[in-house]
């Protein structure tokens, strides 16, 4: 039986610091097709065409609050955390859910023992804007402020988001669940893309 509540579900997924929405599609593939689903591009990010009036991570927090029309699941990949931590704590109306997977901003990722991922950014994404590689704030101590569900997903082995990241995030947030995955594979959401969006799709029905 389908369950009656997924037609009203709104869901914006933010990609890492390779900035292709195109990252999500195993997992949207997914979802239940009546959820309302926005996937940006992050300009300046890796391959994707920088603009004019963004010219950082903080524009980048403007241009996805801009985009979402009613309050919404905000999803986000590693670096793509800091953005979705920042839209959740300047604008909280905005969010019902938030889900991070693998975080490598927002949080002192280097604390844990993860590896800094720039260097081999910039090998990758020449055509990245400078500030692509830029550090961000740490919000460590700002998430006990963010007062909706937040599911928390890590593989047990990422050099670059250690298990000990999602713990640290869990123990800060007010309603947060961890789920791991035994992998090394910081793309863990579409290495189970099935698993994935399974998990997305309980919790975000049986969270209120």
């Amino acid at each position: 039986m389908e369950r009656p509540l997924t037609a009203s579900r709104a869901v914006t997924f933010v990609p890492g610091a390779a900035g292709a929405g195109a990252f999500w599609s195993p997992v949207i593939q997914r979802l239940p097709a009546t959820w309302d689903i926005d996937v940006p591009d992050l300009p300046g990010l890796g391959a994707v065409p920088a603009r004019d009036s963004i010219a950082n991570y903080d524009d980048l927090v403007a241009y996805v609050k801009a985009r979402i029309v009613r309050p919404t699941v905000l999803v986000a990949q590693s670096m793509g955390a800091y953005i979705a931590l920042s839209v959740a704590l300047r604008h909280p109306d905005a969010v019902t859910h938030l889900v991070l997977v693998a975080a490598t901003g927002g949080v002192d990722v280097l604390a844990h023992g993860g590896v800094d991922w720039r260097a081999d950014y910039t090998s990758a994404y020449p055509t990245a804007a400078s500030w692509a590689r830029a550090s961000v704030p740490d919000l460590t101590e700002r998430l006990h402020e963010i007062d909706v569900p937040v599911l928390l997903v890590w593989a047990t082995r990422d050099v670059l988001s250690p298990i000990g990241v999602g713990r640290a995030i869990e123990a800060r947030v007010r309603r947060g669940s961890l789920v791991t995955f035994d992998s090394d594979d910081h793309w863990v959401a579409r290495q189970f893309a099935d698993q994935f969006a399974a998990t997305i799709e309980s919790f975000v029905e049986l969270e209120t």
